[in-house]
């Protein structure tokens, strides 16, 4: 048993897989389009062959969107594409609606706000922690291109500060 377990801290040390966590994907338009007002993490149901094609590191969440029905948290247009090795049975559909598992507290809390402000709720980063599948969604509030502009010039001005200050520190 101990070899086994000595093969698979190998395994997992060659992957660079040192810890927990392994982001399988990520939404980085949604940061830019996005004001995050909030954030929740959530598990997943999943199938067999969505979690294998998951391990491989193959889903994309750059179009997918949260939506609460009858008191449930669901994902939708979330691309998990079929695992290679499933056939037929084995197989899943790559863009079904997934549901999402959160508090009841939390999933009233969000569903509250959602539908007093006109707020959405876009999915952040898809990852495995401790074994399990889980995804970062988020409350936010769309920007305009106004708005977007706004927020890369700040962002900007913020690196050239950082960056000013740094060199005083090292040349000053």
């Amino acid at each position: 048993m101990a070899r086994a377990k000595q093969i698979q801290e190998r395994r997992a040390k060659k992957r660079g897989e040192t810890g927990g966590d392994r982001v399988v994907a990520t939404n980085r338009r949604a940061r830019h389009d996005y004001e995050i007002l909030d954030t929740l993490e959530c598990g997943l149901v999943l199938t067999g062959s969505e979690v294998k094609s998951l391990r491989e590191g193959t889903a994309q969440i750059a179009e997918s969107y949260a939506r609460i029905d009858n008191d449930e948290l669901w994902i939708y247009q979330m691309h998990i594409p079929p695992w290679r090795f499933a056939v037929g049975f084995g197989s899943h559909d790559p863009d079904r609606k997934r549901k999402l598992l959160a508090h009841r507290k939390q999933i009233t809390k969000w569903e509250h706000e959602v539908n007093t402000q006109s707020l959405t709720i876009v999915p952040l980063k898809l990852y495995f922690k401790d074994g399990r599948a889980k995804v970062e969604i988020a409350m936010a509030k769309g920007r305009k291109q106004q708005d977007r502009r706004q927020a890369l010039a700040k962002r900007d001005a913020e690196r050239d500060m950082a960056r000013a200050a740094r060199h005083i520190e090292k040349f000053g």
